[in-house]
């Protein structure tokens, strides 16, 4: 299964910063799979209870992945 190519910009205790990277010919988009990239980092141990994720998207554009107990949940536009 194809997942989404991304990297952690920050990693604090309330907030995870991911980016989008791609190539989007060889990976879908964060936004097409959120589950999947929620599911990885729920695995890791990065996701407890609480903790924003938010990414830049393929467009650049600042998001945020609602997650409630380690899933997707949604999306929403990124506010501080």
């Amino acid at each position: 299964m194809r997942r989404a190519n991304y990297e952690i910009l920050k990693d604090e205790p309330d907030m995870l910063l991911i980016r989008d990277i791609g190539p989007w010919t060889e990976h879908p988009t964060v936004t097409n799979d959120a589950e999947g990239v929620v599911e990885d980092l729920a695995k890791q141990g990065r996701m407890p209870a609480g903790r924003r994720l938010v990414y830049y998207d393929s467009e650049g554009e600042l998001d945020e992945i609602l997650v409630k107990d380690g899933k997707f949940v949604g999306f929403a536009p990124f506010r501080r």
